[in-house]
């Protein structure tokens, strides 16, 4: 988290950018066909194959499980789970996994108003103020093709506008395996929560069912919901607690020998393939990767001497006031990653000019999404013996991580498949080993075939098919030449309103405000341009998007928000939530209120 911290030397910098930066892996040396199988879902989140051989699909916004054929690319919905609350980014129909005799379990994040509030929230009508998660247990009927009988396994499971996480996988134990992120705390609108991947639950709260200390945390869960009484012993208590000290496991699969293999987002380095063992500490927040003190220091917002509500968050420079440690300053025992994506040395700039302002997409970190293990000696793909397969966010690729025989480390450098602008988001292989479907995401950002950032995303809520059909020269023909990139940087101008006095009001800013950091902050960033998931709303990106446009389109976008449920929020929130970012782009407040659409808005322009 810090900006230009150290001098480097150039010979030395420049040999540890190619051995560690993203552009150091291997090009490809296979071919594949490519094809689409099906596009238009909503946000597939999980998909696996189902006792019908047919592809099934958790459609995050979509609040459904779809069956999809994989020659044909029919599909037909086995359930709408209407419980569903799906508000933000990274919440919704997730995790998925598949039982004997036709059990199908789930996860996604619903809405508990007898549940207790999230304090954290300030926002009383928010609905991240009482939402939480659950698994529940479905079965399926082959002759109608539905899924129904929902049976609630454990509920009231942390959730909320960020790193959800909720990865779900059906042990070989017969347990099942979930994972629950950080929260996103320390950080964007949730800067002045502290981390809890740390804390451990309490005999107290394990015997309340108040399950507030899993963040961070794997889970291992009895396919009843209870506690298994071999789970491990965490300062004497015993609770569904796997291993703690994760920021955002969004993969988790198990190799044929019961690895439990493990893929997480790192902050702006250091994104992790991890193998989790029972009781194990995996660092966060304190170590991000490996702990080497390279280009990442913990920093205690909601520490700070400044109070935290005063503070603007920043990734790239921590304000004086926050207290930070180095990696080698937490001592105790944790399990390092057997690969890092990427590691950079301390110094490295996070402000890559060719992102135009849309810094997270050129970070070293790729954004790994899932992961699975892929043994391709039998009669799948020749040269992949014992891999793990990575499908990244950010650079819309397949890495292909080789493991050593015996499964438990790294052995060699990645190779980097499929590029694309595409977010991908999980995998699924086919039974002969040689057909690989990946799906990607409906919407988001994504780094540009050509350099930079886009946002046009290439596929949208499709799945993908990639059929090995031999070895190649090293190139990727996988996907076909795209020209589509973020807009370029315009001019640094403060954006205002043409017509004076300007039409919102100083208490509209204020509100607005809250209604940003409720709703907004944790796709589009606490400064308006630090968010990993919407468009910038300040600096270069805005200032050339929209001058020359009427305030009146301005909240018709706004209207759209959020992209899972839009047009949800009280009219008067869109246009409170309008004034604030014109009033924090440089247009000043007056004595008229901004109107929640209407002609009105027409008459003003964005200079």
């Amino acid at each position: 988290m810090r900006k230009f911290l150290s001098i480097v030397p150039l010979f030395l910098f420049s040999l540890l950018i190619a051995q560690d930066s993203p552009d150091s892996v291997l090009k490809p040396t296979k071919r594949f066909d490519r094809r689409i199988v099906v596009s238009g879902l909503a946000n597939p989140w999980e998909i696996t194959w189902g006792p019908d051989n047919w592809i099934w699909a958790t459609e995050r916004t979509g609040k459904r499980v779809t069956r999809v054929n994989p020659t044909t690319g029919e599909r037909q919905v086995a359930i709408r789970i209407d419980e569903v609350a799906a508000p933000g980014g990274q919440d919704g129909l997730l995790g998925m996994a598949l039982g004997p005799a036709n059990i199908v379990y789930v996860a996604y994040t619903y809405i508990d108003k007898k549940m207790p509030p999230d304090l954290r929230v300030s926002d009383p009508a928010s609905p991240f103020r009482f939402l939480y998660g659950k698994i529940v247990k479905l079965t399926y009927d082959p002759a109608t093709t539905k899924l129904s009988s929902p049976v609630t396994l454990i509920s009231g499971l942390p959730a909320g506008n960020d790193h959800n996480a909720m990865r779900l996988k059906l042990g070989p134990d017969n347990m099942l395996y979930f994972t629950i992120g950080d929260q996103g705390n320390n950080q964007l609108g949730n800067f002045c929560h502290p981390v809890l991947a740390q804390r451990l639950p309490t005999a107290k709260e394990i015997a309340a069912k108040d399950y507030a200390a899993y963040e961070g945390k794997s889970l291992r869960i009895a396919l009843d919901g209870s506690i298994p009484s071999d789970n491990p012993k965490l300062k004497g208590v015993v609770s569904h607690v796997y291993t703690y000290g994760h920021r955002n496991t969004q993969g988790i699969a198990f190799g044929p020998d019961g690895t439990l293999y493990a893929a997480e987002h790192g902050p702006k380095t250091d994104d992790e393939i991890d193998i989790l063992t029972k009781g194990s500490n995996y660092g966060w927040p304190h170590v991000a990767g490996l702990r080497d003190n390279k280009a990442y220091q913990f920093a205690r917002w909601a520490e700070a001497k400044t109070p935290c509500s005063q503070l603007r968050f920043s990734d790239l420079e921590i304000h004086p006031s926050v207290p930070r440690e180095d990696e080698t300053d937490f001592k105790e025992p944790f399990v390092e990653p057997i690969a890092t994506m990427f590691t950079v040395p301390t110094g490295f700039n996070f402000e890559d000019p060719a992102c135009k302002g849309i810094n997270y997409v050129c970070w070293p970190t790729v954004g790994i999404s899932s992961i699975e293990y892929f043994d391709g000696r039998k009669a799948g793909i020749p040269g992949w013996d014992k891999v793990l397969f990575v499908p990244t966010l950010k650079r819309g690729s397949i890495y292909v991580q080789p493991l050593t025989p015996d499964g438990k480390r790294a052995a060699g450098p990645m190779s980097r498949y499929f590029r694309s602008e595409n977010r991908y988001r999980d995998t699924a292989i086919s039974s002969d080993g040689k057909t690989i479907f990946i799906a990607t995401d409906s919407s988001g950002m994504g780094q540009s075939m050509q350099g930079g950032a886009t946002t046009r995303m290439q596929d949208r809520g499709a799945i993908l098919a990639f059929t090995y059909v031999g070895e190649g020269d090293g190139k990727d023909t996988t996907q076909p030449p795209t020209t589509s990139q973020a807009e370029p940087t315009a001019p640094t101008v403060k954006a205002a309103i043409t017509m004076p006095p300007a039409n919102f009001t100083a208490k509209q800013v204020a509100d607005g405000k809250k209604g940003y950091e409720s709703y907004c902050a944790v796709c589009h960033g606490s400064t308006l341009t630090n968010g990993t998931f919407g468009t910038p709303l300040a600096g270069p990106y805005f200032k050339n998007k929209w001058p020359g446009q009427t305030v009146h389109a301005f909240y018709e976008k706004s209207a759209t928000m959020p992209p899972s449920d839009p047009n949800s929020l009280p009219k008067d929130v869109y246009a409170n939530i309008v004034a604030y970012i014109l009033e924090f782009n440089g247009a000043k407040p007056g004595p008229k209120p901004l109107a929640a659409g209407g002609d009105s808005l027409t008459k003003m322009q964005i200079q």
